[in-house]
Formats: structure tokens, C-alpha cells, sequence
């Protein structure tokens, strides 16, 4: 419309101009160089010039009417473009909801060719493309992701995830100390750094992150899952210096673990063994006999029995067991042990009368059941009944005490504060009878927010 505009002004102004040139016939000398001039009509200079001045407003006009109509054109193919990432991102949401990963990493895909820069595609093609296994090409697209938008937190948590699934352990930390730098103590990333370090066995440095965890803005559910973390991971770093020889420091993380829960056995397990590494066997008895008491723990009354019968104190320990039987006597459980204590001590008639008396047709005590099924076949022999005993129980001249964690159903001969497969601290039992446990010593793991 202004072209239009331009052209019409410019042949009214030719005209005017012409018809000025017929009233003024004048000439004038425009001098080109010094050998070199032109004589033409003042009124002709002025047409000319006019001329000039409108062809170049005209070819302005022109350029920016171009320009502009470009520009639509241009804007009209990215909104185009735009529309079609937008129905081709939705229709990959969809597809991974619906499982049907393949349709959806091609969908993302496409989005990437219309969009190599388009960084939603970019996060998510990495997340698929790492849940698929492929952690290489989830770390590229990411890190091309973290070239767009640096501080984006998503991408970063995701690269970390790519680096922790590749086993690059130590970049996955690197990384999430370097978002501590820039970013702050953001409790989602102080979380991934406390697992990743919990994973490493890098204790002190978990002990630390914990620290600051529980110094954030945490709910009252949330409080109770990351003190179970922190008293789990005091326990470790107590364990740590205690291999190391320093005792006194070891004390203080088992008494910190102990301060945050009163019934983490762990903590009083450990500092009896500092008791124990110290010559100090009384007070590491004295002092697992209180935490039974507070507790009512098997756990501890089996560490009782080793020691005692290691100091050749088996009263002692059959005292404990008597008195535990007789305080809850239809507790199978203690029962149970305290049978399997008669028999290492090889008080046979004891360990016979106890263990008969429990019911034979409870089927969850397999090991019972075998043992009783062995001495009415046996017929009352009681020689007989006995090595059927050993071999029932798989038992030589220690018994051994079948720990298992209830949360995932572990089970192991050795004792642990932690559960190797689970990763719960406080979660072993000793019990004979299958899936008996206390819940009311289980904390939740906690999750990563």
C-alpha cells in the first residue's frame, strides 16, 4: 500500500514539475570535473533530483514491504513448525504412558529434526533412551540439553542420573557438587549427592550432606525418613573408625546414632564391640544387658550368648534366656533359642523337653517341625534323636542363627546393621518363625524428593 502510495506522489510531482519547467526555460552549469561541465535546464536538475529522491524512496519502501511480508511468511512457518512439535510432543507423552517406548523415542525424534535445539524433546529422548538401557546417548542429548539452558534443574538431575546409570560414579558427584556451587544447598540435589556418596561407602562425606539435609525445610513425615538415613550412616562412619583403630571417635557416632533412636540396635552392637576391642568384656555385657532390657532385642541376647560362652560364662547367659522365657512364656521365639542354647551347651534332656513342648504342627518353623519329625521316627532314641538334631539344623558345635531381613527377605548367617540387599539399617531379625518381625522398629527408607 505505501509502494502505491510513493508511485502516485511521484508522477503528480513529475507533472508539477513539468509544468513549472514550461514557465521557467533557465539553464544551469553543473561543472563534473574541472576540464569537464553540463549545461541543462534548472528545471530538468530539479525533475532529475526529484526523480532520484523518489526512485530511492520507492526502492525503500519496496525493500522494507519485502522484508515485512517476509517476515509473516517466516512467522507463519514457525508457528506451523511450532504447531506440529507441539501435536508430535503430545502424541509422545502419550505413547510412553501407553508403554509403547519405540513410537515414542521416533515421535521425539522428528521433533529433533524440525527442532534439532528443541530442549523438552531433548530431556525427554535422553530419559527414554536411558530407561531403554542406552545411558551413553541419554549423557549427550542431555549435555546438549545443559548447552541450552544451564541452570535448568531437570536437565541436571537427569544428567546425573545418565552419569550414576553408566557407573560413572564420581562425574554423577562432581556434577552434583558443581550444581551445589552454582545453585546452593537445593535439598533435591543435596539428597542425590547423599546417595550417591552412601553408595560409594564415602561415609564422612554422607555424614556431612546429612547434616544439611536435616537442616532444610523438611516436613514432619519427610523428618523421620532422613533421621532413619542419619542415624544409619552415623553407624557406618562409627564402623569406618573403628576398623581404623580410633575408638574414642567411633564412641561418638554410635552414642549419636543411639541419641536419634533408642532402639537402633546397630549402635548399641557397636559400642559393645568398642567395650569388646577394649579388654572390657564386663561392661560390654553390662551394657548389651540394658539395651536388652530397653529393647527386648534376640539380636543382642545372641551376642550375649557368644560372649559369655566365650568368657565360659554360660550361667550367665542361660539366666538371661530363663528369665526372658519366664517374664513372656509364650514367646516361641525365645523358646525356641533358648532350646538351641540347651543343645550347644549338650544339655540334651533339656533342650529335648523345651523343644518338644513347642507345637509341632506350627508350619512356620520348618526347622522345628523337621527336628520333631526326626525324634517320633526315631522312636524316644535319644542318641539317635540327637544327631538327627545336628543334621536338621545343620548345627556342629556352634549354632548358627538364621538372620533375615524382613523388608526384603534377606537371609544370612551373619549379622549386619545394614541389610546388603535393601540398604535398611536396623532391619535384621532372628527368629525361627517365617515372616515374624517387629514392625515397630522399621523406619521407612527415605525416598529422594
Amino acid at each position: 500500500m505505501r509502494l502505491i502510495v510513493l508511485s502516485l506522489g511521484f508522477v503528480i510531482l513529475t507533472a508539477c514539475v513539468g509544468w513549472l519547467a514550461y514557465f521557467n526555460p533557465g539553464h544551469t552549469t553543473l561543472r563534473l570535473s574541472p576540464e569537464l561541465f553540463l549545461d541543462i535546464p534548472t528545471v530538468a536538475l530539479v525533475l532529475l533530483s526529484m526523480a532520484f529522491g523518489g526512485l530511492f524512496a520507492i526502492m525503500a519502501a519496496g525493500f522494507a514491504e519485502i522484508k515485512h511480508l517476509f517476515r509473516g511468511w517466516r512467522q507463519a512457518r514457525i508457528k506451523q513448525r511450532d504447531d506440529r512439535i507441539h501435536e508430535l510432543l503430545q502424541s509422545a507423552i502419550n505413547a510412553k504412558v501407553l508403554r509403547r517406548f519405540e513410537d515414542s523415542i521416533g515421535l521425539l525424534q522428528k521433533i529433533l529434526l524440525l527442532n534439532p535445539n528443541h530442549v523438552p524433546a531433548l530431556l525427554r529422548l535422553g530419559n527414554l533412551y536411558r530407561e531403554q538401557g542406552n545411558a551413553t546417548e541419554a549423557i549427550r542429548l542431555h549435555r546438549k540439553a545443559r548447552n541450552l539452558e544451564e541452570n535448568n534443574m531437570e536437565i541436571l538431575l537427569a544428567l546425573e542420573r545418565d552419569l550414576e546409570e553408566s557407573k560413572r560414579l564420581d562425574e554423577a558427584v562432581q556434577l552434583l557438587q558443581e550444581i551445589r556451587r552454582q545453585m546452593g544447598n537445593s535439598l533435591t540435589v543435596l539428597i542425590h549427592l547423599r546417595d550417591l556418596f552412601v553408595k560409594l561407602a564415602r561415609w564422612e562425606e554422607a555424614h556431612d550432606v546429612q547434616e544439611k539435609i536435616l537442616q532444610g525445610p523438611l516436613r514432619p513425615g519427610e523428618l523421620k525418613g532422613e533421621q532413619a538415613w542419619f542415624e544409619g550412616i552415623k553407624y557406618e562412619v562409627g564402623c569406618r573408625l573403628l576398623e581404623k583403630g580410633e575408638r574414642d571417635r567411633a564412641r561418638r557416632y554410635f552414642r549419636g546414632a543411639i541419641k536419634l533412636n533408642r532402639g537402633f540396635i546397630p549402635g548399641y552392637m557397636g559400642l559393645g564391640e568398642i567395650l569388646v576391642d577394649e579388654g572390657k568384656f564386663k561392661d560390654a555385657g553390662e551394657l548389651w544387658e540394658k539395651a536388652y532390657e530397653m529393647t527386648s532385642s534376640v539380636l543382642l541376647l545372641h551376642r550375649l550368648e557368644d560372649l559369655y560362652l566365650e568368657l565360659d560364662q554360660p550361667a550367665r547367659v542361660l539366666n538371661l534366656y530363663q528369665e526372658a522365657v519366664n517374664r513372656d512364656p509364650e514367646n516361641l521365639v525365645l523358646r525356641f533359642y533358648l532350646g538351641k542354647l540347651y543343645y550347644r551347651l549338650e544339655m540334651v534332656d533339656e533342650a529335648f523337653e523345651i523343644l518338644v513342648a513347642l507345637d509341632p504342627g506350627h508350619e512356620k518353623v520348618p526347622d522345628l517341625h523337621k527336628l520333631l519329625g526326626n525324634l517320633y521316627l526315631r522312636k524316644g532314641n535319644v542318641e539317635a534323636a540327637v544327631e538327627e538334631f545336628k543334621k536338621a539344623l545343620r548345627l556342629r558345635k556352634r549354632v548358627l542363627v538364621p538372620y533375615y531381613c524382613p523388608l526384603c527377605d534377606y537371609h544370612t548367617p551373619q549379622w549386619s546393621g545394614r541389610c546388603p540387599r535393601c540398604g535398611h539399617w536396623n532391619s535384621f531379625e532372628a527368629s525361627p518363625i517365617m515372616g515374624e518381625w517387629s514392625p515397630s522398629r522399621i523406619v521407612p527408607k527415605a525416598e529422594p524428593v
